[in-house]
């Protein structure tokens, strides 16, 4: 499958199956698009009809240049089939039940009352709580019994606001170092925080713990205000900002992420990303709004436009920024063309509800987060184990392949098949296709390979 795009200044041909990207001239652009669908000399009469005005594009040159298009073809490069359905249903059964991440939903309450909250501020649409330690112990001896093989695990401290569980969380890492040599295992650890409670404690524990730590800040001063907002109605910017820079500060190069959302109010994400930017912070990610239909948060068909209009600038500013030396990361473009995700990664998907899991703070187990409080999507529990081996096998033939939608989109080893949450929400099956975020995700691969096509023109220049 052939996708082709312009794109500041770039004519990109990217060729799906086989990954291979071709940066080409105008003319060479018009063959391709021409060559599968029209003989040889019909595209050499279409073009040399388009071209007239120019004496460089002949007859002879054109030739020359199908004959280009069809070594590629033959090499591989352009064109190439799709072979990988058939491997898509085995991928998965080979990995057979091993779980490599939790995320531990240390508290089910939060201090902020966020008007977009998917969790319902963190209750999940019950009631509010937070995890034992000995929940939380049994949480990691699952994760460990259930590794396989596995020697690097994944660990998230998540809510509502884990913060407001900060002893346990101290106390599980505590019991997961303890034990990790012991089975040969080796523990990752992310912390994702609205910030709000973030003291030196935290900052010591996290910068020294934490492989990852997420902070939670919108952008713009009156953008994070307008959602982000305590239980008294006042906004959190002013109290939290001030924290993130100094727990990012005494980091170093360790990683962190600033983690935004963007709503019908702030389409123009971009003025947000780059305030972010000027805070000092430089690992950023905004992520689009994930709502009921008619929420005043939804973004419409219009702000939808000015998104992907957004994505372009975003793109083409972190290019200027890395040319004056001072780059930012967007999470969304972190895209590798040459040592990037295997197909199995490609063709299985994320591993939610197979190879990835949600701890409620009761113990009961469901394939994401973005599930929890779901009944019918409940797995089990970290005692018994998957007791609803049924579901979790509805989610490992979850693919980029069990969507007939997905079938013609060119983008869809690079999504695998996209969020299984965000299609049950918006359809009412994981097996759904939520078309607003496919249609944000393509710009943003097409941003990614883009700026990966300029980068690698830039090193050539130096």
């Amino acid at each position: 499958m052939v996708h082709q795009y312009k794109l500041n200044g770039y004519n990109i041909v990217l060729d799906s199956c086989s990954g291979s990207i071709h940066v080409v001239d105008e003319v060479a652009y018009d063959v391709i698009a021409l060559y599968e669908s029209k003989t040889q000399e019909e595209i050499v009469t279409e073009l040399l009809e388009k071209y007239s005005g120019r004496e460089d594009v002949t007859a002879e040159e054109l030739r020359l240049c199908i004959q280009d298009v069809e070594a590629l073809k033959n090499a591989g490069k352009l064109f190439t089939p799709d072979t990988f359905a058939d491997m898509a249903g085995t991928f998965k059964e080979r990995s057979g039940d091993v779980v490599k991440a939790l995320c531990l939903h240390v508290a089910h309450t939060c201090n902020l009352n966020c008007g977009y909250c998917f969790a319902s501020q963190g209750k999940y649409h019950g009631d509010r709580a937070v995890m034992s330690f000995e929940v939380g112990k049994q949480a990691l001896d699952f994760l460990i019994a259930n590794s396989g093989h596995r020697t690097n695990l994944e660990v998230d401290f998540f809510g509502g606001e884990p913060l407001m569980n900060w002893d346990v969380v101290k106390e599980l890492v505590a019991y997961a170092r303890s034990i990790e040599k012991e089975h040969k295992k080796n523990f990752r650890f992310t912390l994702t925080t609205n910030g709000m409670l973030i003291d030196d404690d935290v900052i010591d524990f996290a910068n020294r713990e934490m492989s990852n730590v997420v902070l939670s800040l919108d952008g713009r001063k009156e953008i994070h205000d307008r959602c982000r907002v305590d239980y008294a109605g006042n906004g959190s910017y002013d109290r939290i900002v001030p924290k993130f820079q100094k727990l990012v500060e005494a980091r170093g190069n360790k990683d962190y992420y600033m983690r935004g959302t963007f709503t019908h109010a702030n389409p123009d994400f971009t003025k947000d990303v780059f305030h972010m930017a000027d805070l000092g912070f430089t690992e950023l990610s905004m992520e689009p709004v994930v709502c009921a239909p008619g929420d005043p948060a939804e973004l419409t068909a219009e702000d939808l436009e000015v998104v992907k209009e957004h994505y372009e600038i975003l793109a083409k500013d972190m290019l200027r920024r890395q040319k004056e030396g001072k780059p930012i990361t967007f999470y969304h473009y972190m895209l590798d063309l040459t040592g990037g995700p295997c197909i199995y990664k490609r063709i299985s998907g994320c591993g939610s509800g197979t190879e990835y899991m949600a701890v409620t703070p009761w113990g009961d187990l469901y394939p994401c987060h973005q599930f929890v409080g779901e009944e019918e999507y409940k797995l089990g529990n970290v005692w018994d184990g998957v007791t609803n081996k049924a579901l979790r096998e509805d989610f490992r033939s979850c693919n980029a392949y069990a969507r007939p939608e997905c079938a013609d989109c060119w983008a869809k080893l690079y999504c695998s098949g996209g969020c299984a949450a965000n299609a049950y929400h918006a359809t009412g099956s994981i097996r759904g296709v939520y078309e607003p975020g496919c249609e944000l995700f393509r710009k943003r691969i097409e941003c990614a390979i883009m700026m990966r096509i300029a980068e690698q023109e830039m090193a050539e220049n130096n």
